[in-house]
């Protein structure tokens, strides 16, 4: 890993607690992010591969299966003239959307860009996936303001986001800022004191017959409800509305009445719609010539624009100090609007952004994006980009981010043979993961002598261990009795039982069970059995 800070800041070190640009195939980065990141997410935004038949994409998945290597070898790069590319892309996206899931918060949100290729496929998957109740929206962004003379039948200017909730229950949708021309429809024409207000109908269209009627106020004047309509109100809520002084009868003070509707009253913000225009969120163009500002014309086809990628993470109600997840981070737009939003209301939002390496067609070499594009990008736009249009891009964003690339594996082959051993942070990381399916806030730094490494509302988590295979196969790596005395009395004192992970013990199962311990062998327990004592650990 390699931290890249603002030329204004004091030099960084490496973090993965800070924002994240990963070079690495994004199966596997997804699945190294679980220990740390799992149901920790807020908002994923990705923009796949449209898959639209001109060879734009390379199947390239790491499966165990010599049938299937064989099969994707000779299958791809996936093209037009391909019967078999939808299925090809679908079985791409398939495990990274679960994968996705068990990344996202149960607040959190996902938004996929997609054109009309694939649209229809990927909605169904990510319904299984994700539950058809948590579909929130078919975004339809209006992404080109020209015609194409040239399209064979229509001239396609819109492309699709589409939008799921991880649980729609826990899920509250971001407003939108009220803009000036919605506010310039409320004023005072009395003087309220409670301040400026708008006229609204006491009228709907809907209701029931017996609930019409016709009401005469003390200052001799009748309402109607008008023919086809039903009163919004009760009798006895418009008696206290006008004895409020909430109705209004127009500057002559004898018109039909409408209720004032307060600017103090009204949400703090405007409902998000299902179209998004290019005069909100900014077009292609506007996003070629944004990148084209930073890193040069024909740096990245197709990236999207901070404007659409800032409305998402509004829309997904991203608090000040949440996190945003792009695996499919291309030019880096999504970091780009993560630190101009920071910059804006004060937030402390962090990024994650995958990218692997893409083949280009042209040198025919394999081309480092995440660092030439992605990470580039975030370099110019932290510490300032000469020639921007704005003032604020010219100056720079600032923050601070750690470039990064996979490591080995975790398994337990590598472990019996004592090679690329993990640091004891990481595999405790790793173990909480597997052991809960979540990701632990934070692990005990000071362990002591047991290996106490975390503690959740229902359970003692322990780990003894040490990155040597010398440590390893010694009898101090081992559950003993002394160990287990001081374990059991630690359960017994916080009321609740305790998981010892080691790679051996010196006392029976019999004896720990009745000191509520369970005992973990290492390394085999990597193999990803999710234990069952311990199914929602968090509170």
């Amino acid at each position: 890993a390699v931290s890249h800070v603002c030329k204004r800041q004091p030099q960084g070190r490496p973090s993965l607690d800070d924002n994240l640009v990963i070079h690495g195939d994004n199966l596997q980065v997804l699945k190294a992010l679980l220990p740390r990141y799992a149901n920790k997410i807020h908002c994923i935004y990705i923009d796949p591969p449209y898959n639209t038949g001109k060879g734009d994409w390379i199947y390239d998945d790491n499966v165990n299966s010599p049938l299937m290597q064989e099969w994707l070898k000779d299958k791809s790069p996936v093209d037009g003239e391909d019967l078999e590319r939808h299925d090809k892309w679908l079985c791409m996206m398939w495990p990274r959307l679960h994968l996705l899931k068990e990344l996202l918060a149960d607040d959190g949100a996902i938004f996929i860009s997609l054109n009309d290729t694939e649209i229809h496929h990927l909605r169904a998957m990510v319904s299984e996936i994700f539950g058809e109740e948590n579909f929130v929206a078919n975004i339809a962004w209006w992404s080109k303001y020209t015609l194409s003379n040239d399209a064979s039948t229509v001239s396609y200017q819109h492309e699709n986001i589409l939008f799921y909730a991880k649980n729609h229950q826990s899920f509250r949708i971001g407003l939108l800022p009220r803009t000036e021309e919605m506010d310039a429809a409320y004023n005072n024409l009395d003087n309220d004191p409670r301040g400026p207000w708008k006229a609204t109908p006491l009228h709907a269209k809907s209701g029931r017959d017996g609930d019409r009627y016709s009401m005469t106020f003390s200052n001799g004047v009748t309402w109607n409800c008008p023919a086809g309509r039903f009163p919004r109100y009760s009798q006895s809520k418009l008696l206290e509305l006008y004895n409020g002084n909430q109705l209004w009868f127009g500057k002559s003070g004898t018109s039909q009445p409408n209720k004032k509707t307060y600017l103090s009253d009204v949400k703090s913000g405007k409902t998000v719609g299902s179209m998004w225009t290019y005069k909100e969120v900014g077009s292609t163009h506007e996003a070629n010539e944004e990148l084209s500002q930073i890193l040069g014309k024909g740096a990245f086809d197709n990236p999207k624009g901070t404007k659409l990628i800032k409305r998402v993470i509004q829309v997904a109600n991203v608090p000040k100090d949440g996190i945003v997840l792009d695996s499919f981070a291309g030019s880096g737009t999504t970091g780009h609007a993560v630190l101009a939003l920071n910059r804006e209301d004060g937030g402390r939002r962090k990024f994650i952004l995958a990218q692997c390496e893409e083949f280009d067609r042209k040198t025919r070499r394999m081309v480092n994006i995440a660092n030439n594009i992605t990470a580039e990008r975030l370099r110019r736009v932290m510490n300032g980009v000469k020639n921007a249009r704005d003032t604020t891009l010219k100056k720079g964003l600032g923050g601070s981010f750690t470039y990064c690339t996979l490591g080995r594996e975790i398994s337990i082959e590598a472990m019996l043979r004592g090679k690329n051993l993990p640091d004891y942070e990481t595999l405790a990381r790793f173990i909480a993961y597997i052991a809960t399916g979540r990701a632990p806030d934070t692990i005990l730094q000071q362990r002591g002598p047991d290996g106490l490494f975390w503690e959740t509302p229902t359970r003692l988590y322990y780990l003894i261990y040490e990155p040597s295979l010398k440590f390893l196969q010694s009898p101090d790596s081992a559950l003993n009795s002394t160990r287990c005395a001081r374990i059991a009395k630690m359960a017994q004192s916080r009321s609740k039982p305790a998981t010892v992970f080691a790679t051996h013990k010196f006392i029976s199962q019999k004896d720990l069970t009745s000191q509520s311990i369970t005992f973990a062998q290492l390394p085999y327990i990597l193999e990803g059995l999710r234990l069952p004592h311990d199914p929602n650990p968090i509170a």
